[in-house]
């Protein structure tokens, strides 16, 4: 009998996830990109950042980016550099990752 209940209340979560659309919020890179404050390290244009040592991110691959946040929210990358971006990251869903990634490689090098 307990299987009977589990399956289908598993298959109606699995269905509305699978139909929940993904935020207007995260899904908007240029947005994000301004309320996460990237534009205070790495500039507006993603090319113009505020030290020399911090990196010009505009045009770079989306996958490596998203890797890259990834790897410094979760601590695998840990340099000098990435001390700043720390303290953001915890702010920023994975969707949101995603949807910055993909715009920083839309952006003009």
């Amino acid at each position: 009998m307990k299987d009977v209940l589990i399956k289908p209340l598993l298959i109606g979560a699995i269905s509305v996830a699978v139909m929940m659309p993904v935020s207007a919020v995260a899904a908007d890179g240029a947005a994000l990109y301004k309320t996460k404050t990237c534009t205070a390290c790495h500039g507006g244009d993603g090319k113009t950042p505020v030290m020399p040592s911090y990196p010009k991110i505009a045009g770079q691959n989306a996958a490596y980016t998203l890797q890259q946040m990834k790897d410094i929210k979760s601590g695998a990358r840990s340099n000098g550099m990435t001390a700043a971006m720390k303290g953001v990251m915890h702010l920023v869903s994975d969707a949101e990752m995603k949807a910055l990634a993909d715009y920083i490689a839309t952006m003009k090098p």
